[in-house]
């Protein structure tokens, strides 16, 4: 990666430096050699000409899977029209930096007889981070404990939910607000995670992550599975009815709410005897136990290594007695063992009966893969917008309505309620690569704004760079490249 010369603070910096050129793409403004990249390694200089080295991505589902290029206004074109639902998405597009002009392709069609228009930019991103979701019943962390790659703070733990445990990397605190070691390891993270590859992460009191869109966690060097069907109460209210008769107590171990099946409802409900069983932990209702252990990498997320840690002494008053039969089970299945209480009330570990095989396979059956899921998030504001609009809240509150689709590299968006254009976007909808950034730093994402003609024209739209897809083929954007097309959906459906 190059590193861009120094400009000064108060003057627009010349178009030329020799034979260098200014690119202009973003706020860096480079001064590129021929036959060279900018530090983003994204524009180039061309026979003297700034181009965009990748192609724009275009999408149709009338296009065989695994696309092709071809080339914009240039002289070896054979003539091929693009089909005629092809999609022009912002990747490769080019930016609206700086921002007093138009978005790089507005683009009119129609969609059901409708006179639509799409307005097609890659963003930067100050503003962004990833929501990671690791399927996991390990313990990763204490909840707002800093999540660092490289050694460098990038983000930190947020809440555990049901099998899986949250982390909210990125920020423009990170990016931007401390070192510059600091700002270029969150960028050059979330640029990998986005675009789906590995990152390792480190938490403060907790574990080291291998994370990847798509793929098992790897916790402390060890894949993940699988995640837990459910909490141990859970666990109980699924199966009980599958360990009656079979065994005399059933004990599912779990960090959050462990369950013990006589005294939880669903064993009233079936009848279940009381077995004199003693949890040491905080009951909260009858046959729920939280706090039973520390959290950890053993037994449903626990420290445990040995699940006869959490029992006291058993009560023979209560029904205690020699040869109960005592199944013990973490919420993944993966771990259990099966005990008989000896003339002493002491439980002897034994072979799982084969009658019970079934049953943990059950557990085990019900829980689902365990993977990682990268959601970006951009706060798509600022000055982007007045390359769609020149009165720029209008494109906001079109947005909040729903009155305008944006999409990001064809794939649809979860647009957040309240002031501004907040959204997220599973990262594996988007097709591979579309994510770039500028050393700033920031993260480049595709953005596309699709609404009506009319109510584009209402909103102030530029309604004189308007094109229709031929003149997009046939004159290309403000910096020369090639497009690609590629068939629509990007993911679901596309081999069908």
């Amino acid at each position: 990666m190059t590193t861009p010369d120094p400009q000064p603070d108060d003057a627009l910096p010349p178009a030329r430096n020799g034979d260098k050129i200014r690119c202009d793409a973003c706020p860096v403004m480079c001064y590129v050699a021929p036959g060279r990249t900018g530090a983003c390694d994204r524009y180039a200089n061309l026979d003297g000409r700034i181009v965009r080295t990748d192609p724009v991505v275009m999408l149709s589902n009338t296009v065989e899977h695994g696309g092709r290029v071809v080339p914009f206004a240039q002289r070896d074109w054979d003539g091929e029209p693009f089909p005629d639902d092809t999609f022009v998405t912002g990747i490769g597009s080019g930016t609206t930096y700086p921002d007093y002009k138009p978005a790089p392709f507005i683009v009119s069609s129609q969609i059901d007889g409708a006179d639509m228009v799409t307005v097609v930019t890659e963003a930067i991103f100050s503003y962004c981070g990833v929501k990671v979701k690791i399927d996991t019943d390990r313990h990763l962390g204490p909840e707002g404990a800093i999540v660092r790659a490289g050694g460098e703070a990038i983000g930190h733990v947020t809440t555990a939910e049901y099998g899986s445990q949250m982390l909210s990397l990125g920020g423009v605190h990170h990016l931007t607000g401390g070192s510059k070691s600091e700002g270029r390891v969150t960028c050059a993270a979330l640029l990998s995670l986005c675009n789906g590859e590995a990152v390792d992460l480190t938490i403060d009191g907790g574990s080291r992550v291998t994370v990847q869109a798509g793929r098992a966690p790897i916790v402390d060097g060890r894949p993940e599975n699988r995640m837990r069907v459910g909490c141990g109460s859970a666990t109980i209210g699924m199966f009980a009815s599958q360990w009656l008769g079979l065994v005399d107590e059933v004990v599912v171990v779990d960090d959050h709410i462990t369950g013990v099946v006589s005294e939880h409802q669903a064993g009233k409900v079936l009848g279940w005897q009381a077995t004199g069983i003693r949890i040491k932990g905080h009951k909260s209702t009858p046959g729920r136990y939280f706090r039973v252990s520390e959290p950890g990498l053993g037994w449903g997320g626990t420290k445990l290594t040995d699940p006869l840690e959490i029992l006291g002494p058993w009560d023979a008053k209560r029904g205690a007695r020699p040869g109960l039969r005592l199944l013990m089970v973490s919420t993944t299945g993966e771990e259990f063992a099966y005990y008989e209480l000896d003339s002493s009330l002491t439980p002897q570990k034994m072979p799982l009966p084969p009658l019970l095989e079934p049953t943990v396979r059950l557990i085990d059956e019900n829980c689902e893969p365990s993977v990682c899921t990268v959601l970006f998030m951009g706060g798509a504001g600022g000055s982007l917008r007045a390359g769609v609009t020149k009165n720029p809240v209008r494109l906001t509150r079109s947005v909040q309505t729903r009155q305008t689709r944006l999409t990001s590299g064809g794939a649809e968006c979860y647009i957040w309620p309240g002031g501004g254009i907040t959204f997220m976007v599973n990262v594996l909808d988007l097709p591979p690569g579309a994510f770039g950034y500028v050393p700033t730093p920031a993260l480049v994402a595709p953005l596309e704004f699709t609404l009506r003609r009319q109510d584009y024209l209402t909103m102030g739209g530029h309604d004189d760079a308007i094109r229709n897809l031929d003149d997009v083929r046939d004159t290309g954007g403000e910096y020369p490249t090639s497009a690609q097309v590629d068939r629509w959906p990007n993911r679901e459906g596309a081999d069908e």
